[in-house]
């Protein structure tokens, strides 16, 4: 591990690739204080008092909207919410229009997601407060990456070459790509899984192993993070049904009794129980998705802290 660092390189947090490990390293040293944080009796610190952070959602969002609240509820910030669905975007206001107008009102921070890959660089690139990337479209999730390799160095220590595979619906996941780019920063070798309709024709050239067999891959690695089928991001049909992907790339007991590792099993989540994995699968010692979860609010904690403290 090189030495961490005091400040990021960056002012916005757009995406993994515009990281430098240092800064990885960083976020994740922040976050391991603020986890011991919110596992106190008191949850709450001051670090953000006085600073004013909006969400902007465009897109619907559980975990990753409640978790960026917590988050900046638990550093004391003032919180602005925004939901597209019941504001002027309805009316045809652009995204630039919005966002300005928010900010008139003194805004300090955006924490956004949008459906339209680039939107927060294009933001990014027109206004002077800090942007959290929360997902844009197909494009990048930085934070779930982050919480993601946070949560596998919790289990398995250093990734510097471990086997790591990302299984499922690739083509269509930001959560893919910004891991691809956080694991291999890392040092992880990295391997993709999943049918050959939902896996991009180049993604090799990221530096990562392609794989249609689960089997083999479920014998190779040693973290398995499990993609959610975005249904709602399909405009074809990529396979012929959800039972039959099930059958071919669900992972079950069954499959991980037969590969019989300790294999560590990850999901970003929503889950679609029955299809990427079984429930004696995602509720079994295993896997570790809620603490994913928990991870989730530490690590968006430390990346709102750096981004606010940043000189």
């Amino acid at each position: 591990m090189s030495e961490v660092s005091s400040q990021l390189s960056t002012k916005h947090l757009l995406g993994i690739k515009d990281l430098l490990v240092e800064d990885i390293e960083l976020i994740f040293s922040t976050a391991r204080n603020f986890k011991e944080v919110i596992n106190r009796p008191v949850k709450k610190v001051p670090s953000l008092r006085d600073i004013t952070v909006a969400n902007l959602f465009f897109e619907n969002s559980t975990r990753t909207r409640i978790s960026f609240e917590l988050a900046e509820k638990r550093l004391s910030a003032d919180i602005i919410n925004f939901s597209a669905s019941a504001s002027s975007v309805t009316k045809g206001e652009t995204l630039l229009d919005t966002v300005n107008n928010i900010l008139s009102m003194k805004v300090d921070m955006i924490v956004m997601r949008h459906p339209a890959p680039g939107a927060c660089i294009f933001l990014a690139n027109k206004i002077d407060a800090s942007i959290l990337n929360a997902g844009d479209g197909t494009h990048e999730h930085p934070t779930q990456a982050l919480l993601d390799a946070f949560s596998m160095m919790e289990q398995i220590g250093d990734l510097k070459g471990r086997n790591i595979a990302i299984v499922g619906d690739i083509i269509h996941s930001r959560v893919a790509l910004s891991n691809i780019f956080c694991l291999k920063k890392l040092g992880a070798k990295v391997r993709v899984c999943g049918p050959p309709t939902l896996i991009p024709r180049y993604i090799s050239e990221l530096g990562v192993e392609v794989s249609y067999d689960l089997e083999d891959t479920l014998k190779w690695c040693d973290v398995a993070n499990v993609l959610r089928i975005q249904l709602e991001r399909q405009n074809t049909k990529y396979f012929p049904s959800l039972r039959e992907y099930s059958r071919y790339f669900g992972i079950n007991r069954q499959i991980l009794e037969k590969v019989n590792r300790n294999i560590v099993i990850m999901h970003p989540g929503p889950i679609n129980r029955g299809v990427e994995l079984t429930s004696d699968v995602a509720d079994s010692p295993a896997s570790i998705i809620l603490q994913q979860v928990e991870n989730g609010v530490a690590i968006r904690m430390a990346a709102l802290f750096l981004l606010a403290t940043r000189v």
